[in-house]
């Protein structure tokens, strides 16, 4: 009885919470994109001056990460065009919907470096040289628009995504990733998929960048962060590397840069533990490489550096 109590007040709901994206959607779409530049500015200022919890958040870890070697005024410009590049993702995914049922038309958000199409086809190289691969990108960025591109050259991807609690929006936000050739699969129980995947030899494409209760304490900007295992666990089981890759906006802000780390492979070892050990801290020294060239890019709002209770720590298991 409970059950269905809730389920009459939870449908309403999700209607108007999808009428309020849709709306937002289609009004986001009509818009010039300067317009849509000045509005993720506008609510990028707006958020970083009145929510004082993700601010404090923000400039705590930037202070972490760079310590003495920015100024405070830096740090906080830092933190502000942070939060400015989180609504700018959401925009341009909006701004850029139709777009990216077109992986091609991808191309001409690139800069006339071409780093976008040159990361491309640097991508379709590794994973055709390594039979798939185990793609990792932080929250840098547009993190949306590597795995629609990858599609133009070839390579759909398998991509774990966090289910909405409104299933009206998942359909809505996830119907255009779909339609590029990505496969999309819950969070929750994803392992199976991704190996089969793998043994399939396909690509996958991650987020390891964020606090997790079941993780490996490594090293990322200097201090112990809960960093989850599985792109290591899936390298080792299956001889596959890890590449981390990014899409950051460049200096006009109407075009995109594109960055990828060398491969970092599975190597001999006689633990596996302390390979999967390995491969996690080099997966974030190389999300930390890139972080630092673009930092005014990235979601330093995150708890990144979270402590769980009851933290269940493989770190010394690890390390046998």
């Amino acid at each position: 009885m409970a059950n269905r109590k809730k389920q009459k007040k939870t449908k309403p709901l999700h209607l108007i919470e999808y009428g309020i994206v849709y709306l937002l959607i289609l009004a986001t779409q009509s818009l010039p994109f300067a317009a849509v530049r000045a509005l993720g500015t506008f609510l990028g200022k707006l958020t970083f001056r009145l929510g004082s919890r993700r601010r404090n958040i923000a400039l705590d870890n930037l202070h972490h990460a760079f310590g003495d070697s920015k100024s405070p005024a830096e740090l906080e410009r830092i933190a502000r065009e942070s939060f400015i590049s989180f609504f700018m993702t959401f925009l341009e995914s909006i701004k850029f919907k139709k777009m990216l049922r077109d992986p091609e038309r991808i191309l001409d958000l690139a800069n006339e470096s071409e780093s976008i199409e040159a990361l491309l086809q640097r991508i379709k190289q590794v994973h055709e040289q390594a039979g798939g691969c185990i793609f990792v990108t932080p929250h840098l960025g547009n993190w949306e628009v590597l795995p629609h591109a990858s599609a133009y050259v070839g390579v759909p991807l398998m991509v774990v995504a966090r289910p909405l609690r409104n299933p009206l929006l998942e359909k809505l936000i996830y119907s255009d990733r779909t339609a590029t050739g990505q496969v999309l699969i819950p969070k929750r129980n994803a392992m199976f998929m991704l190996q089969k995947t793998l043994h399939k030899g396909n690509s996958i494409g991650l987020l390891a960048d964020q606090a997790t209760k079941k993780a490996l304490s490594v090293d990322f900007f200097g201090r112990k962060a809960t960093t989850t295992p599985v792109p290591a666990i899936l390298a080792t089981a299956y001889g596959r590397p890890i590449v981390v890759v990014a899409c950051c906006r460049d200096a006009t802000g109407k075009g995109f840069d594109g960055f990828m780390a060398e491969p970092i492979w599975p190597g001999e070892y006689k633990s596996e533990k302390a390979e999967i050990h390995r491969m996690t801290g080099e997966m974030n020294r190389a999300m930390e490489s890139i972080i630092r060239q673009r930092p005014e890019q990235y979601l330093w709002m995150h708890r990144r550096w979270k402590v769980y209770p009851n933290q269940r720590d493989l770190s010394i298991q690890a390390g046998q």
